[in-house]
């Protein structure tokens, strides 16, 4: 079977050589070295100065609603993967949904002003395969109304938006680190910040508030282990070649797929793209079904990234049901190709006869 994406795994003996420090130390969890190392480490990597190694991409986004207050309103994308709507809930604050841009699939800033009322206290945007958002008009509603912006950065590590990490921007930055990520511990995540006052809030939060015997305030247990700060460690100095693969591949798929009949989103001149995801757009959810249908019957199963609108979700409170119709007529249409470093080109040869066979 041909999957989405395949996690990237170094050589055993890399791995053993980091797994030896734990067995050297004893500690294998509660902020050990490795993971000390591993935040320094990704610290000089994206150039910023405060980050939270975590549990997962998930948790991080939970922090950082808390962490900033936020308990009312949060203008939020309906494209997304469905833990960026679900930490919103799962706080108990309302998501209210802003449509997205039909270039690059990212928050319409345009979208976003519409929408705010005296209960709105956050925008949380999601950089969509990697893409960063219209960062500076964001910013712009952002001071106007004295809002708070955090970023669902999860797409976007190795990637740079002028010249700086997309994880810098916004008051709060999210990342995720699972498996099928450029960069992956496993699984994990990280939480970027601009001051040491609110890193030591995120740092307590993280360790269910409490440090040895000194209690500062309420938290949760988002504290990730050296064995997965072992595998980050490992992974870290691949990613430029990780990248550089990831762009070769990319560029196979656009040399054979046939664009009169498909689409993809349209990349920012001013990022320096990492090559996350291999996303196109078909004419119509029939053709994409049966493109899906073709694929699938010779073992190849992409992935509908991002479905449904999330908008549309059935468990969501009435107030957050606003109407998203590009979001709403994207995500029926769109499809995320097989797409990894190590994919053959010959993969990519059969991927793309299949497609331009079924447009």
């Amino acid at each position: 079977m041909l999957y989405v994406t395949k996690s990237y795994l170094p050589e055993p003996e890399e791995y053993y050589e980091q797994l030896k420090r734990i067995w050297a130390s004893g500690q294998l969890t509660n902020d050990g070295p490795l993971v000390k190392d591993l935040e320094k480490q990704l610290q000089a990597y994206l150039g910023v100065e405060h980050l939270k190694f975590t549990t997962n991409g998930t948790v991080v986004l939970q922090m950082a609603l808390k962490a900033l207050g936020i308990t009312k309103e949060v203008i939020t994308t309906p494209f997304s993967y469905v833990a960026t709507t679900n930490a919103i809930l799962w706080e108990n604050c309302t998501p209210v949904f802003a449509d997205i841009s039909p270039d690059d699939f990212n928050i319409d800033p345009e979208a976003i002003e519409p929408l705010i009322t005296e209960n709105t206290q956050a925008i949380l945007a999601t950089h969509v395969y990697g893409n960063a958002c219209q960062i500076e008009r964001i910013g712009a509603i952002a001071a106007k109304y004295n809002l708070k912006v955090i970023y669902d950065a999860a797409h976007t590590f190795g990637a740079s938006y002028k010249g700086r990490s997309i994880l810098s921007y916004g008051d709060l930055s999210t990342c995720s680190f699972h498996a099928t990520k450029v960069f992956h511990t496993i699984e994990g995540g990280c939480i970027v910040c601009h001051d040491p006052v609110m890193e030591q809030k995120l740092y307590n939060f993280r360790s269910f508030g409490h440090r040895n015997d000194d209690y500062f305030s309420i938290g949760i247990n988002a504290k990730n282990s050296e064995f997965h700060a072992a595998m980050g460690l490992v992974m870290l100095p691949k990613v430029a070649d990780l990248i550089a693969d990831r762009k070769q591949v990319a560029s196979w798929y656009d040399a054979r797929l046939n664009f009169d009949r498909i689409r993809r989103p349209s990349i920012s001149p001013d990022v320096d793209y990492n090559y996350a995801y291999y996303p196109v757009v078909f004419e119509s959810e029939t053709v994409l079904l049966r493109v899906m249908a073709a694929l699938k019957a010779d073992d190849i199963i992409p992935r509908r990234y991002f479905y449904p609108s999330l908008n549309t979700l059935d468990f969501l409170p009435a107030t957050s049901r606003q109407a998203c119709p590009v979001s709403e007529d994207y995500s029926l249409r769109v499809l995320s190709l097989p797409f990894h470093p190590a994919l053959p080109e010959a993969e990519v040869e059969r991927v793309s006869r299949i497609i331009n066979e079924n447009v």
